[in-house]
Order: structure tokens, then C-alpha cells, then sequence
């Protein structure tokens, strides 16, 4: 049994487009390998890589070109895609991880990336974080507490830097073995590893 570990951040869309197609693998390759979803700072691991390079949003030509493209994907995909004003996401981070504690993780995360991704909600207000914990099924309340809990802020400090530990660079990433795929048009090569892998 293969583990791939997903390493995500809320302010990526690649990632938020992983994530709608990611189930789908999962339930392909069930029996033959476990998946572990794990949310990083995206900048902190980038820098930490030497992925320093001006953001995005920064280089004009390429974010145009950028905001087509992810168009394109969330048509192929048949999702929303609006572009947040604001991408601050350690709280939502946090929060996946909160939920987590409450068996909520993948509800919330389809939550948060909807309201993030295609509705273009900020992600750092409480307004949204509520929004977010209803749709998942969990308390607002209980939510806005627990993401500032200390255990929980320790937890998102260690997958980040447990992340920098194995190389992450960037997100989408799916590792598995001394394998990496980066983005979210590179699932088929890792389902094509997966599968060549239980074949040998």
C-alpha cells in the first residue's frame, strides 16, 4: 500500500483544482494506495525551496495569462472560479485542521475552497470562516476557537515544516515514494505511477 501525501494551501487555485479532481483518483486506486492530505504555508515552504521569485499577481503579462488558464481548467471541470481580492489563508489553513479533529476534514475542504475559489471570498474573515464551518457541518463558533488553539497552530507550523524537510516547493504537490507531481494536470501521471507500481 502506496501513501501520497497532498500537500495544499487554500490560497492556490491549482490546488483548489486538484482538489475537485483528486476524489475521483481516490476511489480508483482504493486498496492500493492511502492518501494524506496535508494544508502548508505556501509561501514559507516556496521561500524555504529557494522559490523566491516574484508572486504572481506582480508580473501582469503572466497573470493574465494565469487567470485565463484557470478559467480554462474550471470549465474542463465544471466548477465556479472567482478570484478572491484577498489570499491571507493561515486561519483557513488551520481550520482543515481543526475539522479534522471533528471527523469534517474533506467537507470542510470542499467548503472552504468554494467559498475561496468560487464565490472569491476572502478567507481570513470570520464572515467567511462561518460561512465555511455551516456548509461543513460544524459550528462557526467552535471553529473561529479552535483554529486559534494552540495545538492546532503547532500542527499547521509542523506540516509546514515537514513539508521543507521533504523538498515541497510549491502546491499542488502529491508525493509519493522519491516521487513528485506538481500541479493539478500531473494527477494522471501519479495515478499512472500508482498503477505501473501495484503492476510490478
Amino acid at each position: 500500500m502506496k501513501t501520497v501525501d497532498f500537500y495544499f494551501d487554500l490560497m492556490s487555485p491549482y490546488a483548489y483544482l486538484a482538489s475537485i479532481h483528486l476524489p475521483e483518483v481516490i476511489k480508483r486506486c482504493k486498496g492500493r494506495a492511502t492518501f494524506v492530505y496535508h494544508p502548508v504555508d505556501l509561501v514559507a515552504v516556496r521561500f524555504a525551496a529557494g522559490n523566491n521569485g516574484p508572486f504572481n499577481r506582480n508580473i501582469p503579462a503572466k497573470f493574465k495569462v494565469l487567470i485565463a488558464d484557470l478559467n480554462r481548467w474550471a470549465r474542463r471541470y465544471g466548477v465556479p472560479f472567482t478570484m478572491p481580492a484577498e489570499l491571507k489563508s493561515a486561519r483557513a489553513n488551520r481550520g482543515f485542521l481543526w475539522a479534522r479533529s471533528q471527523g469534517r476534514e474533506m467537507e470542510y475542504l470542499h467548503a472552504a475552497y468554494n467559498a475561496v475559489w468560487g464565490h472569491g471570498k476572502n478567507p481570513d474573515l470570520d464572515e467567511t470562516l462561518s460561512d465555511i464551518a455551516r456548509a461543513a457541518g460544524l459550528s462557526p463558533e467552535k471553529l473561529l476557537r479552535g483554529i486559534d488553539e494552540p495545538a492546532i497552530a503547532k500542527q499547521y507550523e509542523s506540516e509546514t515544516e515537514a513539508a521543507k524537510a521533504r523538498g515541497v516547493f510549491g502546491v499542488p504537490i502529491f508525493a509519493v515514494d522519491d516521487q513528485m507531481f506538481w500541479g493539478n494536470d500531473r494527477i494522471e501521471f501519479l495515478e499512472e505511477y500508482l498503477n505501473e507500481s501495484s503492476a510490478s
